[in-house]
């Protein structure tokens, strides 16, 4: 729920909306050090920082949730975590990157052949921009090719325009984030979970509709972050347009519980308002060391 100085959030003008008053969640944001790494996607925008928020979501949930849905994967940290701690029957991933979907496809049909390419390449500029060049032959390279690009370049940045690491973690460059044995760790893990974890290739928002009703369903929804004048989703992801106010919507009209997470950008004040959910605030640090606060958004007030 929102509240404001004199006027109700509809009434808000996108100029006041620091005047708006959100409650600060009860859980801080985590260093990223402190929790599991349960992806081997370096992703923009990743939600590492939340997993404490996700268990307190989901651990008190009785029955246990059948089907926890992630409509817009990315790096896929929230589906994982809910597979590996059990706190979700089954985890269904959906992505719209074809690259970042030939990953996960790779990784839950052909982990094995995967790991075995880790082992094989050695990253240097050279041959990552060889990979790069050359059209995969088949899901297998076009995974293995998407996380090579993925960990060499710079912000693990995968759309059109990103370039590779300069001098990196200890100055090793395109290699600083390349970690072999530690991918493979983390694939074979993803390997011995796969029973609870489906993917699909496709848009999120479509997907949320077609399961929202689904009983004993959650989700877990992180669109891309292009609300309120936002250019970093442009920036950052290949797919960046959204229907911000159709996702509010569906989310409003289904009966599904949801975790939801935004930039707070004026827009999104008001559709909170809007749809009378609830938010509370997580300040964080962004990788240029600036506070930054982010929306976790809900049906019901948690985390105060």
């Amino acid at each position: 729920m929102l509240t404001t100085t004199t006027e109700s959030a509809a009434d808000v003008a996108w100029d006041d909306f620091d005047r708006v008053a959100l409650p600060v969640s009860s859980i801080p944001a985590v260093n990223v050090a402190a929790v599991p790494q349960r992806s081997p996607l370096r992703y923009p925008g990743g939600k590492t920082w939340l997993i404490p928020h996700v268990r307190a979501w989901l651990e008190p949930m009785q029955p246990r949730p059948k089907l926890l849905v992630e409509p817009f994967c990315g790096g896929a940290i929230v589906a994982l975590t809910a597979a590996f701690e059990g706190l979700a029957e089954r985890c269904l991933m959906a992505e719209l990157d074809h690259d970042v979907a030939a990953f996960w496809h790779a990784a839950l049909r052909h982990g094995s052949g995967l790991c075995e390419l880790i082992r094989e390449f050695e990253p240097t500029r050279a041959s990552v921009f060889d990979l790069a060049d050359t059209p995969p032959p088949d899901l297998l390279a076009h995974g293995f090719r998407t996380l090579v690009l993925n960990r060499t370049r710079r912000g693990g940045i995968l759309a059109s325009g990103a370039t590779l690491a300069r001098s990196g973690e200890n100055n090793k460059g395109v290699a600083s984030r390349w970690y072999p044995e530690t991918l493979v760790r983390r694939l074979q893990d993803i390997e011995a979970h796969s029973e609870r974890i489906s993917f699909c290739e496709g848009d999120g928002l479509a997907l949320l509709q077609t399961v929202a009703d689904l009983p004993g369903a959650v989700a877990f929804v992180d669109p891309p972050y292009t609300a309120g004048g936002k250019r970093a989703g442009s920036r950052l992801y290949a797919h960046h347009a959204l229907d911000h106010r159709s996702l509010f919507k569906t989310l409003a009209e289904s009966s599904i519980e949801f975790l939801m997470t935004y930039d707070r950008a004026p827009e999104i004040i008001d559709l909170i308002g809007e749809f009378d959910f609830h938010a509370v605030e997580v300040m964080m640090k962004n990788t240029h060391h600036a506070s930054v606060t982010e929306l976790v958004i809900s049906r019901r007030s948690l985390f105060t």
